[in-house]
């Protein structure tokens, strides 16, 4: 029943989100949070996980599709010999309700319709109550309760519930599914319409502040809605991705939950946001980092629930069989216990691109920095399990020394520029340490390029941030050598660029994975910095022919099959098309360090 991972569109209300396969099935929604348990859980198993489908009667996939201008309303259009009609997907933005609307208008003719709704909570496991109460069809299950408001009648059969109906053109039925808890009595049903103009008006009204104006706009604008869309707007949270456990590989055990929020991930989606003029995203975001790492630098974690949640404890699903039999399925994710030493560079860059945006320099946000750099200090030379959370031995990475460094310099930065106090050459003498020793050890001469790990001659795709932070300036021959490198060992006959070999073992994990977006799209940032722009453009648009048609991009691309894998949409495959594509048109981009 499921398509494929590209055959979906995501919707949301800021709190969550929905994905939409292109047949008219919502496969996947969890409420009423990113991290809550799925109410429709059928994307990781069978049509009995949970599912809501809304489409011509003996119909298959839609015959078109697309996102309403700049906004989270998705909509699609079957053409049948009875007619055409179109299906109006969206969530409002959330006040505390969490609604799903589905508008049924008829364009042509008179079709036959129907609406197919199997509630399952807690990931497909536990069937709902559902009885009728003041007009409504309500399902209650522990602490979940969902009601249906819909204009037509409904029958159960096989513990699900069913409409027939007929659209005709000029007709709009509409259908509600709002979410409460199962305690208080079932929430009056939004106005399926003046949500409609509402959701269309908000987010209208959001890509309106977009200040990109580059030759890539359309491509740029749908990433921003998305990274938007990914933001948990009560706490300023961004989560990885809406879903869990799409597999990285068809199949295998490379399968994780990413609804949470990755202080990396949501660094770099900050950058994107503010550098195309959201300050006030940047402003939550901000506020979410300080609340979330308060404390002692020590205890730092590399994510954070949504709210800022510690105990991300990981478990296995076993109920359901996974994605195309790609199990396990996890909730929860063991990497939020892992040592990597980058983000506290990533963190530490992110706030001063904050400043540089406008965002102002608040002095205990600067004494939580000084607090960050204490503790890298003795912290930095410790091996780690990386960018890439490898759950094999721990090693000496240069992407990590290498960010160490970065937090090191922008320290320095902020000391010279901001009118802040403390003391600068001593986060001038740690640059200069760190920098002494990745170049001693993290670099091949023979081979002239820089390696994954001290003493390991394995590359790594993330290799290609050292000219892009500013490590050392894009015409040193070392960084020229190492991106040549990258793109001959790890990039697929495609050109696309996978993360590292997993045949090198460094992982600790069987089976392979798809080429990495994010790191595809650095080889664009690292080959204009590099002076091969024609080539960086051609990969840039070869990246961007590979969104689905809804302009989406999971976190992977598995070239041998032609098809996207892991978690969708993924976050950290929108943000670097944001930032290459600035680079490309030669706006305004990141601040490089001082070699």
């Amino acid at each position: 029943m499921t398509g494929l991972i590209e055959d979906h569109g995501i919707i949301g209300d800021l709190h969550t989100a929905a994905l939409v396969d292109r047949d008219g099935t919502i496969d996947w929604l969890c409420l009423p949070r990113f991290d809550s348990s799925a109410c429709f859980a059928s994307l990781l198993g069978t049509a009995k996980h949970g599912f809501w489908r809304i489409a011509p009667i003996g119909a298959g996939q839609a015959d078109r599709r697309w996102y309403r201008g700049d906004t989270l309303i998705l909509e699609h259009v079957w053409d049948t010999p009875n007619g055409s009609v179109k299906v109006i997907d969206f969530m409002p933005e959330s006040t505390g309700q969490h609604d799903v609307v589905r508008i049924v208008e008829g364009l042509s003719g008179r079709v036959p319709m129907h609406s197919e709704l199997r509630l399952r909570f807690d990931y497909g496991r536990s069937v709902p109550w559902v009885h009728r109460k003041d007009g409504l069809i309500v399902g209650v299950a522990g602490p979940d309760s969902v009601a249906l408001h819909c204009e037509v009648p409904t029958y159960g059969r096989a513990l699900t519930t069913h409409s027939d109906f007929t659209i005709g053109e000029g007709d709009r039925i509409s259908f509600v599914l709002a979410w409460g808890p199962s305690h208080d009595p079932p929430e009056s049903p939004v106005d399926a319409f003046e949500a409609l103009d509402a959701t269309e008006k908000f987010w209208n009204d959001w890509a309106a502040q977009c200040t990109y104006d580059g030759p890539y706009h359309d491509a740029v604008m749908r990433s921003l809605i998305t990274l938007k869309a990914l933001t948990y707007q009560p706490t300023g949270g961004i989560v990885a991705a809406p879903t869990t456990s799409l597999p990285e590989g068809i199949g295998g055990v490379r399968n994780w939950d990413y609804r949470y929020c990755w202080l990396r991930d949501s660094a770099f989606t900050l950058d994107a946001l503010i550098r195309s003029g959201y300050v006030d995203e940047a402003r939550a975001w901000r506020d979410w980092l300080i609340r979330a790492i308060g404390g002692d630098p020590g205890d730092l974690q590399i994510m954070y629930g949504i709210s800022g949640e510690r105990r991300l404890q990981e478990y296995e699903i076993d109920w359901l069989p996974g994605y195309e039999a790609s199990g396990p399925v996890r909730v929860g994710n063991a990497a939020a216990e892992q040592l990597q030493i980058d983000v506290y560079g990533e963190v530490i860059d992110t706030l001063a691109r904050a400043r540089q945006h406008g965002l102002p320099l608040e002095r205990h946000v600067w004494a939580l920095q000084e607090k960050l750099l204490q503790h890298l200090e003795g912290a930095w030379t410790q091996p780690d399990e990386g960018i890439w959370e490898v759950r094999g031995p721990r090693r000496h990475f240069v992407h990590s020394k290498v960010m160490a460094w970065v937090a090191a310099d922008r320290a320095v930065d902020a000391l010279q520029g901001d009118g802040v106090s403390g003391q600068p050459d001593r986060w001038k003498a740690l640059r200069a340490t760190i920098m002494d020793d990745v170049l001693k050890h993290g670099y091949d001469a023979e081979r002239n390029t820089f390696t994954q790990s001290y003493g390991h001659p394995a590359l790594d795709a993330a290799l290609l941030q050292i000219p892009i932070v500013g490590f050392l300036p894009p015409d040193d021959p070392r960084v020229v050598g190492t991106v040549d490198a990258v793109a001959k060992e790890l990039c697929t006959d495609t050109g696309l660029v996978l993360r590292y070999r997993t045949e090198h073992d460094v992982d600790g994990l069987p089976g392979d994975e798809g080429a990495f977006l994010a790191c595809s799209f650095w080889l664009v940032e690292a080959l204009h910095l590099t002076g091969r722009t024609e080539r960086a453009r051609e990969l840039f648009e070869h990246l961007l022919s590979l969104r689905n048609d809804l302009g989406l991009l999971a976190e992977e691309y598995d070239p041998r099959i032609g098809r996207m894998v892991g978690n969708f949409p993924q976050a950290l495959s929108h943000i670097p098309l944001v930032t290459a594509a600035y680079l490309l048109a030669e706006l305004p981009g990141p601040a490089t360090g001082h070699a």
